[in-house]
């Protein structure tokens, strides 16, 4: 099964930053998941399509859809539980 993670981000988010170095630590043990960032100032159309409101926002899905979604800074453990549930 296909797992995805999907960060919202924007350049001048703060937030996004801080989220920035443990989706790095995520991605490097999770090499199955592909990681895609959504610059919503670049991709305003694919941020409606997953109606973005707040940043950072994550999306992890699999080919079944949405699995978790999370507003805010959010923890390894956090994400990690979520990629673990998207690839059962």
């Amino acid at each position: 099964m296909s797992v995805r993670l999907k960060d919202f981000y924007a350049d001048w988010c703060g937030p996004c930053k801080t989220q920035d170095p443990i989706l790095e630590e995520v991605e490097e043990d999770w090499e199955a998941v592909e990681f895609q960032k959504v610059n919503v100032d670049e991709q305003q159309e694919t941020a409606n399509e997953y109606q973005v409101r707040s940043l950072p926002t994550l999306v992890v899905e699999n080919d079944e859809g949405v699995v978790e979604r999370f507003i805010g800074v959010t923890q390894r453990d956090d994400i990690e539980t979520a990629l673990e549930r998207a690839s059962a």
